[in-house]
């Protein structure tokens, strides 16, 4: 039984998975396909006035958001300029194959971490408490 399973890998499910597994609990990240892990399909960007708050957040707590996006940057750009500090924002645009790559890779050797292609169908309830899900394979995968 793992401790935790973190369903999806955008940018939340692969900061949850790493915060969890680098606490020192086993966790497990679901994805329907692991080749998709941490794609950037739209809009490779990485901050902003609202994303990089978060974003800062997110790096003020040792995730991996902004270090991969950094560690594969194209360009660097000051937002809003013209207006006063509190409005003006850093956005780093990235290379999206590379930061796919890189966020990967990152997961792929987290200790702790178990990434798998699964679809869940199903999150377990018993007695207002999670206690796992269930695949599409109809197994069930049990957690604390």
């Amino acid at each position: 039984m793992t401790d935790v399973i973190v369903v999806g890998g955008g940018h939340a499910g692969c900061e949850a998975a790493l915060a969890t597994a680098r606490s020192g609990l086993s966790t497990v990240l679901c994805s329907l396909d692991t080749n998709w892990i941490a794609s950037m399909p739209c809009n490779p960007s990485v901050g902003g006035p609202a994303k990089g708050i978060v974003v800062r957040e997110i790096d003020a707590l040792g995730g991996e958001m902004g270090r991969n996006a950094d560690k594969t940057a194209l360009q660097f750009k000051m937002l809003n300029t013209a207006k006063g500090p509190g409005v003006r924002s850093l956005r780093v645009q990235s290379d999206k194959i590379a930061y796919k790559k890189a966020m990967q890779e990152t997961l792929l050797h987290q200790e702790n971490l178990e990434v798998r292609e699964c679809m869940v169908e199903e999150v377990l309830v018993e007695n207002g408490k999670i206690k796992g899900i269930r695949l599409s394979d109809g197994s069930i995968m049990e957690c604390k």
